[in-house]
């Protein structure tokens, strides 16, 4: 790995102190990385075609049209600029499980991409809010697209401390009443949540016309399960101490944890909610320059119907 892709590793952007700073390097890294700018991931919309004129780019003609009508359309874009982006980030006990492996917790990974996300919408001009949340809501940031408001935004997360039992469900619920003004709600959580419960508060989000997109940030110790010797597996959120043999029970628990992970993606399937996962070794500036690609071609294959 080279010096510029060291720099990006979540081992080494979690010794960076300020947050501000390692959310500013995600976003030159993924903007470096892509052929595309992402900042057509979440606020371009195609409007309409009209007739070619020379001057025009031939990179906008639309070649489908043409095909139908034997003349030149080229695609126009508009941006949209009242664009409210809703982040919730789960700060709950569980969330503050991190690997000897990484040295980073699920909501140190979580908040860096959360951070990573609200300065690239601000630099887009869009709004941006922050809700953090346990069983309860902690706290609420209103979307605002000023520099200030994001330093504001960032601080919040940087102040916060992984903490008691999580309640996805009914938080998702008080998100879909809250948020009056249809807009894009993006969700950092590890899920430690009855799925179906989950599922019914996505519903409710979409109901309200809200786009949603579900991060689901895991620990690498919680997907592979490496260990060998006879562990004490401290309880998060109110469960208890367990002294288990890892071997013996190995099999079982990756059994569940594939379970786990089916359901929460037919969840998301049912519910029209993108679904991310996220690992804590993962290249963060790769992961998420991958999903705003993905993103942005799903967007231009809708408008090519």
């Amino acid at each position: 790995m080279n010096d510029s892709r060291k720099s990006l590793d979540p081992r080494t952007l979690n010794k960076i102190a300020r947050l501000e700073l390692k959310a500013r390097l995600i976003v030159e890294g993924f903007i470096s990385g892509l052929h595309q700018s992402p900042y057509h991931g979440f606020s371009v919309e195609f409007a309409e075609h009209r007739e070619y004129v020379p001057g025009d780019e031939i990179k906008h003609i639309d070649w489908k049209v043409y095909g139908r009508t034997d003349r030149f359309y080229v695609k126009q874009y508009e941006e949209e600029t009242n664009l409210k982006a809703h982040l919730l980030l789960d700060a709950s006990e569980s969330m503050g499980y991190a690997s000897e492996e990484t040295g980073v917790s699920k909501f140190q990974y979580a908040s860096m991409a959360a951070a990573a996300l609200a300065t690239l919408m601000v630099r887009q001009q869009d709004a941006v809010g922050l809700t953090l949340f346990d069983a309860a809501t902690r706290a609420v940031l209103p979307p605002s697209s000023h520099g200030s408001h994001l330093k504001n935004l960032i601080h919040a997360i940087e102040e916060a401390k992984p903490d008691r039992k999580t309640d996805v469900s009914s938080i998702l619920h008080e998100a879909a009443d809250r948020i009056r003004k249809r807009g894009l709600v993006i969700v950092f959580s590890d899920l430690f949540d009855d799925i179906e419960k989950v599922s019914a508060g996505l519903q409710h989000l979409r109901h309200k016309k809200h786009e949603v997109i579900l991060f689901h940030v895991l620990d690498a110790d919680e997907i592979r399960f490496p260990f060998e010797r006879m562990t004490l597996f401290e309880g998060l959120e109110e469960l208890p101490r367990i002294v288990a043999d890892p071997r013996a029970i190995r099999k079982a628990y990756l059994q569940e944890v594939k379970e786990f992970l089916d359901a929460v993606r037919r969840v998301c399937l049912q519910n029209t909610v993108d679904y991310v996962e996220l690992h804590t070794d993962m290249m963060l500036d790769v992961v998420l320059a991958q999903y705003l690609a993905t993103r942005a071609a799903g967007r231009k294959a809708g408008t090519n119907r």
